[in-house]
């Protein structure tokens, strides 16, 4: 009965995915007499939310109306004001809501201020699929710490690199440009500092119709990161870096000056990656995509803080003892120790195999 225009909610929201945290994706329809007389989502964090752009739209045919919007309306002052007081405002029928707002400012909330001002409210419509929009979102909620995919690309003889140490390209164009769609959908992207000394890389989204470049975090204990790598003056978007406690307190301070740049030290001599994660969430990072090196895979791997793997495979062998394989650490000794995985699905990427997986026990 209501999935039809629920369904064009989450269209709506989808379109802005990538853009809106800290704050979820939403979108909204309002229906009356069976047509659609307002639509909206959710662009920007600070700007209206889906739901009053959806009701402007609708002007005076929001009286009497029924209201779609993929996440429950937010109840409290937040950088808008609350969105079930404007349903309210518009005497609106009836209110039909995907998913409940896990944020413990909202939370039921919104729903109860709706049904306490005599409006029906309906929940649960189409909720897988409204979960999905936000999953990184609500598990940032329930958790207190940022959802976490550790993306590694390699040769089908396990290689990310020669015996000299070079890597571009592993992989085709095509699952270059899918990286790329990733990054814009998470708020944050982590390197170690080898890579930044080694690569030298943006770690920015470079896609043919644009997309938010997210925030860069290098963890760096002894705080070695050359000054004039790239990502440090590029002012495309914050760079966070994480140091140890006994790191060079000068080069700190040099480090602050930069624009967008800030430095984190931590409370102990090596960084510890939950406490990291911790540190993210606090700054509103509800999402990280690790890209490595080999090293930082085996400490998020090790520290059971990887919730999503993504892996692409190209049709090469590279061959090499020497060679760098994906992750490093010290390694296993018996196999019953190994990390066991669910593989959730496979695709071509141009001519790369894409495996998306999660770790045995998170299904």
């Amino acid at each position: 009965m209501y999935e039809k225009w629920m369904k064009t909610a989450i269209s709506l929201a989808e379109a802005a995915q990538g853009q809106t945290s800290p704050n979820p994706a939403v979108g909204s329809v309002v229906v009356k007499d069976g047509r659609v007389v307002g639509m909206g989502a959710h662009l920007k964090p600070g700007e209206a939310h889906a739901e009053v752009h959806a009701l402007h739209m609708a002007g005076h045919h929001a009286e009497g109306a029924t209201i779609y919007v993929t996440l429950e309306p937010c109840s409290h002052y937040g950088k808008t004001p609350p969105c079930a007081d404007l349903i309210i405002e518009k005497k609106v029928k009836k209110v039909v809501i995907g998913s409940t707002d896990p944020n413990p400012l909202v939370s039921g909330q919104g729903i109860k201020k709706l049904m306490d001002a005599g409006i029906e409210v309906v929940t649960g419509v189409c909720q897988s699929e409204t979960d999905a929009l936000n999953e990184y979102f609500f598990y940032a909620m329930k958790h207190k710490k940022p959802f976490v995919t550790l993306k590694t690309a390699m040769s089908l003889d396990g290689k990310t690199a020669t015996n000299s140490g070079h890597s571009q390209w592993v992989t085709g164009p095509e699952a270059r440009e899918d990286v790329h769609r990733d990054r814009h959908l998470h708020d944050a992207i982590l390197v170690g500092v080898n890579t930044v000394k080694y690569d030298d890389p943006s770690l920015t989204v470079r896609l043919q119709g644009g997309g938010v470049s997210p925030a860069r975090v290098i963890l760096d204990t002894q705080l070695s990161i050359p000054v004039h790598s790239k990502l440090l003056h590029d002012a495309e978007s914050a760079v966070h870096i994480i140091c140890g406690k006994n790191a060079d307190r000068e080069f700190e301070e040099n480090l602050n000056q930069l624009k967008n740049v800030s430095v984190h030290r931590m409370e102990e001599d090596a960084i510890q990656i939950q406490s990291v994660l911790s540190y993210l969430f606090t700054l509103g990072i509800h999402s990280v995509y690790v890209e490595g090196g080999s090293e930082i895979h085996a400490s998020f791997i090790n520290s059971n803080a990887v919730n999503r793997f993504v892996t692409y495979i190209a049709p090469k062998i590279i061959t090499g003892q020497r060679a760098k394989g994906v992750i490093g650490g010290t390694g296993i000794e018996h196999m019953d120790e190994a990390f066991n995985m669910i593989i959730q699905h496979t695709s071509m990427i141009g001519t790369d195999l894409k495996i998306i997986s999660i770790p045995k026990g998170d299904e």
